[in-house]
């Protein structure tokens, strides 16, 4: 891990969204999954996904998080997954925010895998960053 004992805690924020690509009969059926709501499940399971960073990815450090904001908006090819963590810290959250979606796109694609194999997550992306040494970054309109 880096050293980061000589920084000052600062206000930190990260937001990163994920898209999980769902066919059209996977999104109707999705009020009447047996193993309940998939984006609440999800939603939640992004917001544990997010405390637990740190055991996931090697060099992450532990962060007191602050707040942690996981939301599901359906769309007309999947559910849009979007993040946004906050701490005061020595380090940043920009991990924590794209864990968060990752894992609530997993969990999307746990809790519908039953209607179709071949759902796809797209795009975990950073979506800004405020707070550090490094200033603020926030994505252009272009993905990768």
């Amino acid at each position: 891990m880096v050293d980061v004992s000589s920084k000052s805690a600062t206000r930190r924020e990260a937001s990163a969204s994920a898209l999980v690509v769902l066919k059209p009969a996977v999104l109707k059926a999705l009020p009447r999954n047996p193993k309940g709501d998939p984006l609440e499940v999800a939603r939640l399971a992004g917001i544990m996904a997010a405390k637990k960073s740190s055991e996931l990815i090697p060099m992450c450090h532990p962060l007191p998080l602050s707040h942690v904001d996981v939301s599901m908006r359906l769309c007309e090819n999947g559910v849009e997954i979007r993040s946004k963590v906050t701490t005061t810290a020595v380090t940043g959250v920009e991990m924590e925010a794209m864990v968060a979606v990752g894992v609530a796109a997993l969990t999307v694609y746990d809790m519908c895998k039953a209607l179709d194999k071949g759902i796809a997550i797209r795009q975990i992306l950073l979506e800004r960053k405020s707070g550090g040494k490094s200033g603020d970054y926030k994505r252009s309109g272009k993905t990768p």
